[in-house]
This record gives structure tokens, C-alpha cells and sequence, in this order.
């Protein structure tokens, strides 16, 4: 499973835009692929401020209207688990265009929802639609680089779509406080609908002669390889149980910032789109390390205290400037962790990237279907206080296995 150091880019021929030295074609790609994980972050925080207002539309429950999280990422679990495997086999383009059509169709459904089971049928067929631009948006790049320059790439795409969580609340606030939730609903649409657009003129990455042979169903077989190759196991664990805790703060804050401590829809998206580019800049940081794994391993030591600062601060404290200035750190050292994690999994596995993506986007959203319905059970700054410490302890075991690992002279 050792990979070689593609850090050049791909020959001419593989589908790059940056093939021939064209700059500008670079610059589309990262452009479109800022546009793909952009859209994943959308489909799961822009109708984060509209939850409180949908527990009372529904009538139900803060864990039953939370459950909405959760089934999108158990759709945008199962629907990597399915396209992974086939867009190794038939290559990016189609498994993103099918995709991105299905997502439309359920979320075009869930602006008729008049109860909250039909609302979260829709979610998850919506996950399972997104799934295809959320994978692709870190399958593409390792199909062209590799090593440094893969992380690269990837922490730039990851740096710039800082502004889509930091952006996404913001507008979904706005809709909402215009239009209602459904409106919020039309505009993810309509983003589907841009990116589709747009797709006609991205070239496809994954060459024939690269793809898997044999039927389709062949390829799932690629499951069993990966998961019992350690290295990339455990920054699949890693990188999974770190995006649990951003989901598990995801989920939370609406209510702990709109119902517990008052603040509006608008004035919600505002301060997460803030607190958002914090993950940004934690991001570009990773690569100021010479090797990712010291960056994981600074990454989840930070978080580590970070969270346990927090976690005193919403037991014995109930001040909204110390909740922030708390929250700051914590998510200024998960960039530094998904920028690392990232480019360690898809280093190890990128002979199979379609596969490996899958893996890790599934590993990321098992956590966090977990943890967000938790954090609303009892009171929810005592229950989102412990998720956030089971959830950094684990990412603190799984830096200490990835430091353990033999350094191998293709370690980006």
C-alpha cells in the first residue's frame, strides 16, 4: 500500500488542468474543487440556524430535529460507501454528475415537508446525493498528486472553503429570516444546479487504464484491503474522530447560542462564520511542519486542552465571552487536524483513492451521526461539554498510533 511521491503533477493526458505548465487550469481546478467541498459544508450548516424554528414548525424535539445531522451524514456515509468503489471503476465524472441529480430531487421533496419523518427521508437521500461532490472533493486531487503536494493542494482547498462554514450559516440566517427554512432548501438546489453546470467542462481524472477491472462489485473488495492497512486506519481514525467533534459542535451551537444565550438567526450565522475561518488558518498552519504527523500530533495536543478549558467553562461557568474565547482554539487546531489527516489517509491509500475517500468521509460522518443527537440529551452545555472530551481524547490516541508508525521517505 506504500504509495510513491507523485509530487509532480500528473502527465499530460491524466486529465489535469494543470497539464502543459497552464497555471490558469490549476487555478480552475482548485476553483471547482473548493466548489464540491464547499457544497458538502452547505448541505449540513446552512440550515443550522433554522433548527430551533424547526422543532417548533414540526413540533418535536431538539434530538429529533437534530436527527436531521444525523441522517444527512448517514446518507453522506452510505452514498461514499457505494460511489467510491464505482467511480474507481467508471471513473469521476459520471458518479458526480448521477449524484449531484439525486440531491436535487430529494431536496427539491423536503420543501413539502409537513412532518418531521418525511424531513428526514429527504436528509438522507440528500446525504447519499452529496456524497458524490463531498468524496470527489479530495479523491480528484490524489488522483493527480501525491506526498507534499498532494497535502498542499489539499490545504489550500481546505483553507479557502474556510469561507463555506464561515459563509453558509451567514446566508442560511438570512434566507431563513426572509423566506423561512424551505427557502434555505431552494438555495442548496440551486448550488447543486451550479455545480452541475459547471461539470461539463471538468475533464476527467481517472484514466481508464487506471481504473479497476472486472465488474463493479469487484471493487468493493478494495473495502477489506484498506481497512486492515494500519497506517491508513489510523488516520482515517484520526480524521473521523475529529470531524465528530466539529459536527458535535455543529449541532450544538444553534441552540446554545440562539435559545440559550439569545443571539438571532442572522446573528448566529455571523459569529460561526467568524469562528469558521479560525479553522482556516489552523489548516494553512499544517504545513508549516515539516512532516504532517508532527502537525497531528501538535494538533491534537492543543485540542486536548483546549477542550478541557472548555469543558470547565460550560460546567461552572455560564458567560457567552468565555464560551467563545474557549471555542477559538478548539477550532483553530481541528484545521491543523483535517489538513493532516487528510493527506496522511489519502497518501496511504491513494492507489485506490475513490475507495479511500469513501473510507475516510464515512469515518468522519460514523462519529458525527453519534455525536449529534448526544450532545442534546439533558442539559446541553453539560452533555456537549463530555462529547467534545470522549471525542479529543480519541483524536489524542490516534496522533500517538500515527507518531508511532515507522517514518517512511514518502511521508508528506
Amino acid at each position: 500500500m506504500t504509495q510513491q511521491n507523485n509530487s509532480s503533477p500528473a502527465p499530460t493526458g491524466s486529465g489535469t488542468p494543470e497539464s502543459g505548465g497552464k497555471k490558469s487550469g490549476y487555478a480552475v481546478l482548485i476553483a471547482y474543487l473548493v466548489g464540491l467541498s464547499a457544497f458538502g459544508s452547505f448541505v449540513n450548516d446552512m440550515y443550522q440556524p433554522t433548527l430551533p424554528a424547526m422543532t417548533r414548525f414540526f413540533h418535536c424535539s431538539i434530538p429529533m430535529v437534530q436527527m436531521g445531522l444525523a441522517m444527512g451524514m448517514i446518507g453522506l456515509a452510505l452514498g461514499q460507501f457505494l460511489l467510491g468503489p464505482v467511480s474507481d471503476k467508471v471513473g469521476r465524472k459520471p458518479v458526480l454528475v448521477g449524484s449531484l441529480l439525486v440531491f436535487c430531487v430529494a431536496a427539491g421533496a423536503s420543501v413539502f415537508a409537513r412532518n418531521i419523518h418525511f424531513f428526514l427521508l429527504c436528509r438522507f437521500v440528500q446525504g447519499v446525493g452529496a456524497a458524490g461532490a463531498y468524496f470527489l472533493a479530495r479523491t480528484i486531487p490524489a488522483d493527480l498528486y501525491g506526498g507534499r503536494q498532494l497535502a498542499k493542494v489539499m490545504a489550500l482547498v481546505g483553507a479557502i472553503n474556510g469561507f463555506a462554514p464561515a459563509s453558509a450559516p451567514v446566508l442560511g440566517g438570512i434566507v431563513a429570516d426572509h423566506f423561512n427554512w424551505q427557502g434555505v432548501f431552494v438555495a442548496l438546489v440551486a448550488f447543486a444546479l451550479l455545480l452541475l453546470a459547471f461539470s461539463y467542462w471538468l475533464k476527467e481524472t481517472l484514466p481508464p487504464s487506471k481504473r479497476t477491472h472486472g465488474s463493479v462489485w469487484s471493487g468493493f473488495a478494495d473495502y477489506g484491503i484498506l481497512l486492515h492497512y494500519k497506517p491508513f486506519m489510523i488516520h482515517v481514525l484520526l480524521k473521523g474522530a475529529a470531524l465528530g467533534l466539529l459536527f458535535a459542535y455543529i449541532s450544538s451551537s444553534p441552540f446554545i447560542f440562539e435559545d440559550h444565550y439569545g443571539f438571532s438567526q442572522t446573528h448566529f450565522g455571523l459569529i460561526m462564520g467568524l469562528n469558521a475561518m479560525f479553522t482556516a488558518a489552523g489548516s494553512m498552519l499544517a504545513l508549516k511542519f515539516r512532516l504532517l504527523k508532527q502537525a497531528a500530533f501538535a494538533g491534537a495536543w492543543g485540542l486536548a486542552i483546549a477542550v478541557a478549558i472548555e469543558a470547565a467553562a460550560m460546567f461552572v461557568f455560564d458567560h457567552f465571552l468565555i464560551y467563545e474565547l474557549a471555542l477559538i482554539p478548539i477550532l483553530f487546531f481541528l484545521g491543523m487536524l483535517f489538513t493532516s489527516g487528510n493527506a496522511l489517509a489519502m497518501n496511504e491509500g491513494r492507489d485506490k483513492a475513490g475507495t479511500a475517500s469513501a473510507i475516510l468521509g464515512i469515518g468522519g460522518y460514523m462519529f458525527g451521526a453519534v455525536s449529534s443527537p448526544m450532545v442534546g440529551v439533558g442539559n446541553i452545555m453539560h452533555s456537549s461539554a463530555i462529547v467534545f472530551g470522549v471525542l479529543a481524547a480519541i483524536t489524542l490516541i490516534a496522533a500517538y498510533m500515527s507518531r508511532a508508525l515507522p517514518a517512511e521517505a514518502n511521508q508528506p
